[in-house]
């Protein structure tokens, strides 16, 4: 039987965000304004020939894999990337290091499109922010910080949108806000995990010394509809 983790954006479309997910029982994607991805029950061409079919024009998706695969012609591959995907290997709510973090809301999205244009963790749009649970730091009215949920194939909760503004680096910002992060998590009773760059040395070595492991590596394709 398939781990969740080994496919995460598909089983969190069927199960923790089957109430935002369009699609087929075996081609599933987020509702356009929220999430710009997409998950299958087998990366494969004839699966992304439904995706193709079924979804709007121009479409862009994101679609996870722990193995290569070969793009079909009808999808215009922009960019792959190699990750790490990590998952918490405890089951101790950490202390935390209180930086007055905030809740954010819908009236900070202007703010957090911002700052994730500006360090690139990944795609964040209009209604992204409904995944919930974001959280941020200001300085002198500026977001300088934030993270939030994304996927939920249950029990595991994904912490993402993890940044912090170029400026504003070693206050230990990040890591007071994932402590938040991982403390919500476990009191649902539920499992954090995050995927980030395999390339990010830093970031990697901040979520071990917060008490995430590697699990395993993982490739994003981003595909276009041509």
């Amino acid at each position: 039987m398939e781990h969740p983790l080994d496919n995460p954006i598909y089983h969190a479309l069927i199960s923790g965000h089957q109430s935002i997910s369009k699609g087929t029982a075996a081609v599933k994607y987020y509702v356009e304004t929220i999430a710009a991805f997409a998950g299958l029950k087998e990366n494969s061409a004839e699966n992304l020939a439904v995706l193709y079919q079924i979804s709007p024009a121009d479409s862009v998706f994101v679609i996870f894999s722990k193995n290569q695969f070969q793009i079909p012609q009808q999808w215009q591959l922009l960019m792959h990337i190699d990750m790490y995907q990590l998952v918490y290997d405890s089951k101790e709510i950490p202390m935390i290091n209180q930086k007055n973090w905030m809740d954010l809301s819908i009236k900070h999205v202007p703010e957090m499109k911002a700052l994730v244009e500006l360090t690139k963790p990944g795609p964040f749009l209009d209604r992204t922010i409904e995944f919930g649970n974001y959280t941020g730091i200001f300085q002198q009215d500026q977001l300088v910080a934030m993270a939030g949920h994304r996927f939920n194939p249950a029990p595991y909760r994904e912490i993402s949108a993890v940044c912090t503004h170029p400026n504003h680096l070693g206050q230990g910002y990040a890591f007071a806000i994932l402590q938040e992060q991982i403390k919500r998590i476990l009191l649902r009773n539920e499992i954090p995990f995050l995927h980030v760059k395999s390339d990010n040395d830093a970031a990697v070595k901040l979520y071990q010394k917060l008490g995430f492991v590697i699990r395993t590596e993982m490739i994003a394709y981003v595909i276009k509809k041509v």
